[in-house]
This record gives C-alpha cells, sequence and structure tokens, in this order.
C-alpha cells in the first residue's frame, strides 16, 4: 500500500515521503480500515507518541495522522461493535498513528459509524476537532448554559468547533485571533472577536470559561480573566497560568464513540459546520503539509477519490 513516512523527528513534514508499505494487520479488538480521507494534526510530529510505542521503543519508520474515515475490510480477534464494509470514522491511539496510508489497522472502541450522507472527507475533518472541542467544553469545562467562554483561535480549526458547541449550548462566546480572521470566527458564531495583535485581551472582563490553543504570554493573561470558581483549559501542553479561584485544566484528546456519534449528527442537521481548508490527495500530501503560505482551516488528504 502506499503510504507517507517520516524517519526524522528534526527534519519535521519536510522529512516525509511516500513510500510502499505492507498492509496492517488485524490485532485483538482491532479492525482495518480502507482509508478514504485522513487529517493530520500541524504539531504531531513533535509528540514522544508519534516516535516511540508505550514502552519507549523507536517505532520509525513512522507512518502519521491520526484522523481517518474509511471502511472497515477486516476484523481482529475478539472484535465486536462494528462490521466489515461498515464506514467509520474516528482517531486511532496516538502511539499507533498510521492514518496517511491506503490502510490502518485501529482499535474499534476509537471508531463510530459515519452515517451514509456524510461524506469521508467532512468524518475525517471533524473528528479531531470536534472532540477536543467536545471534551475541553464539556468534560474539562463542564460549560453550563449562560456562562462566559473565551475561545482563542477561534477561527481554527478547533476554535471554530469550540465556538459552535458552545453556542449550540446556551454560552456567549467571545473570539481572538489575528485581525484578518475576525470575519471567520464571527460568521462561525462568535458574538465578539479580539484582535489579538491590536486589542487589549483584558478588556474583555471576567469570563467563566477559557479554551486556550496558544500556550505561552497568552493563557497567563488569559488566567487572570477566570471568574471565581471558572477554568482555563488548554491543549497547549502544561501551564504555569493558575486562575486566581478556578481550575487550570491541560488535556490530551482521547477517541470517544458517543461522543463522535453526537458530533456527526450535529453535522448531519446542520448545527456544526467542518473548516476544512484544503483537500489534497495522498500523492501530493507531503506538498500540501509544506505549504508556501498559510492555510486556513484544515487540510485533509482524499485517499480514495
Amino acid at each position: 500500500m502506499k503510504a507517507v513516512v517520516v524517519t526524522d523527528q528534526a527534519a519535521g513534514t519536510a522529512g516525509m515521503t511516500l513510500v510502499e508499505r505492507p498492509e496492517p494487520q488485524a490485532a485483538i479488538n482491532d479492525v482495518v480500515v480502507q482509508v478514504h480521507a485522513s487529517g493530520f494534526t500541524w504539531d504531531e510530529l513533535t509528540w514522544p507518541s508519534t516516535w516511540t510505542d508505550r514502552l519507549g521503543r523507536d517505532r520509525t519508520p513512522v507512518i502519521p495522522g491520526q484522523e481517518l474515515a474509511g471502511v472497515v475490510t477486516a476484523l481482529g480477534y475478539g472484535t465486536t461493535g462494528l462490521s466489515v464494509g461498515q464506514r467509520v470514522f474516528g482517531l486511532t491511539d496516538s502511539y499507533r498513528g498510521g492514518t496517511l496510508a491506503e490502510y490502518v489497522a485501529v482499535e474499534a472502541r476509537n471508531l463510530a459509524p459515519l452515517p451514509g450522507d456524510v461524506d469521508f472527507t467532512v468524518g475525517a475533518s471533524v473528528a479531531m476537532p470536534g472532540l477536543t472541542a467536545w471534551q475541553g467544553l464539556f468534560v474539562h469545562g463542564r460549560l453550563q448554559a449562560g456562562q462566559s467562554v473565551l475561545v482563542h483561535g477561534s477561527a481554527g480549526a478547533v476554535g471554530s468547533m469550540v465556538t459552535q458547541l458552545a453556542r449550540e449550548s446556551g454560552a456567549y462566546v467571545i473570539g481572538t485571533g489575528r485581525a484578518a480572521h475576525r470575519q471567520t470566527a464571527l460568521d462561525f458564531g462568535a458574538q465578539e472577536f479580539v484582535d489579538l495583535e491590536n486589542d487589549a485581551l483584558e478588556d474583555v472582563g471576567g469570563v467563566d470559561l477559557v479554551f486556550d490553543v496558544f500556550g505561552g504570554d497568552i493563557a497567563k493573561r488569559s488566567a487572570g480573566l477566570i471568574r471565581a470558581g471558572g477554568t482555563l483549559v488548554t491543549i497547549a501542553g502544561p501551564t504555569e497560568a493558575r486562575p486566581t479561584d478556578g481550575l487550570a485544566v491541560d488535556f490530551v484528546v482521547v477517541s470517544d464513540r458517543a461522543q463522535l456519534s453526537e458530533i456527526v449528527q450535529r453535522v448531519r442537521d446542520g448545527r456544526l459546520r467542518t473548516n476544512i481548508g484544503k483537500v489534497s490527495t495522498l500523492d501530493d500530501a507531503i506538498a500540501a503539509f509544506n505549504p508556501t503560505k498559510r492555510i486556513k482551516g484544515k487540510t485533509i488528504i482524499r485517499v480514495r477519490p
């Protein structure tokens, strides 16, 4: 099968190559999926789990990619809940990756059925951002209707999902980003927008929840905006920033079949829009992940036409 592989962490995406690799076999509780569309998270090649297994052993050459949509072609021993020929979407384990390829072996529990009226490209594009937004808002942030949410990077793949889900749940949403992203953030549902390069973040006043994707100084300043009992949720790694009278939570997204089903139902009925910036073929994937200019939205690889 054709697959994108990486062997040199220092080279980053520039070190990607398209090669022939053996097709994966299904282990216990796995399925093999014929990949129709897949996604790649921009900082995936910096994660330790991309380069080693759970015992710390080197696993290069690595096929990266965690996000996928496709069709089940084989079941491992003991696998239940999915069947051969079924359309599915979800995330692989970060210690396994493998979705930038024509086939991938995935734990069945990490996948959910993909309804026939949802395109594979859409399925691959909502898995990671959708789960990240859902878990940050509802699992870790315990968001309630009537609360206010500050969403950093609100025009991005994750931020736009956060904005839409927060609005749907009855929250007041303030988006942030570059000036050029204002209209996109508002189109996705932000009720206010803060230009981080020109506006004073502190003018936002108090909020109940901050969803941070940047870390660093932005996270630190955001901690000071959180009301008593509120939460700073970040996907940018452990933060020194702590709200005076609230929680700071950094988390890593995990696949969850029930949450994936909630997300895809919202896509089907028009409550949730994807934020796809570019769609490329597997043959063009390396160029797509090494763009010469900033790409808005998520890049999806359409592995099968």
